[in-house]
């Protein structure tokens, strides 16, 4: 499958392993790749971040991927449901990290030396994103898997990528007419 993406695509697989690599983290999430496309410039999904207003907001969603992460990557609608039962997500967090240090549920090792070191390999829900991305890519019968593929795969699998697109204007419809042309560069749709 890596040989159909583009060398964007390629960009963003190699950036979420960077990304992870930073971390220490032992293997690449769909965070790790949202982090690597709004990393991106000058791309098909760069573009559709950029008309939907995501550009401005980048800290933002960086902000909320971590605060995700230190919460074992639960998402802010799981750790909602988890209230609802009576268990406060935001409390053990804290306990956790009272005895084991902050970040301590974030799933990265504080010692690299803890896993072995290397190179990290891709999650389930990693290599669920991409596989996703060419089901997308196939359904709009394109012949290559683009970064903008990626960002539609990440918008269409539930979880905290999702989440936090969401949150922040972006969806698989909102980046679908984006891509197909129903945006201008200001994220107004065009009068037609």
């Amino acid at each position: 499958m890596f040989e159909r993406f583009t060398k964007d695509a390629r960009e963003v697989v190699k950036g979420a392993v960077a990304r992870a690599g930073d971390e220490r983290a032992r293997t690449v999430d769909p965070g790790h790749l949202l982090l690597a496309l709004l990393d991106r410039e000058r791309s098909r999904g760069s573009f559709v971040l950029a008309a939907l207003g995501v550009t401005a907001r980048r800290d933002s969603m960086t902000r909320a991927l971590a605060e995700a992460r230190r919460r074992a990557g639960l998402s802010q609608a799981e750790t909602e449901a988890l209230a609802g039962l009576g268990i406060d997500v935001a409390r053990i967090v804290s306990r956790v990290e009272e005895v084991h240090g902050t970040g301590a549920m974030s799933g990265s090792p504080k010692d690299k030396a803890w896993w072995g070191g290397g190179r990290p390999s891709f999650g389930r829900d990693a290599r669920t994103v991409l596989e996703k991305s060419l089901r997308i890519a196939l359904a709009r019968r394109d012949r290559s898997i683009g970064d903008q593929h990626l960002l539609l795969a990440l918008t269409a699998l539930p979880g905290v990528p999702a989440e936090v697109l969401a949150d922040h204007g972006v969806t698989y419809e909102s980046a679908t007419r984006v891509l197909d042309g129903g945006l201008d560069g200001g994220g107004e749709a065009k009068a037609g």
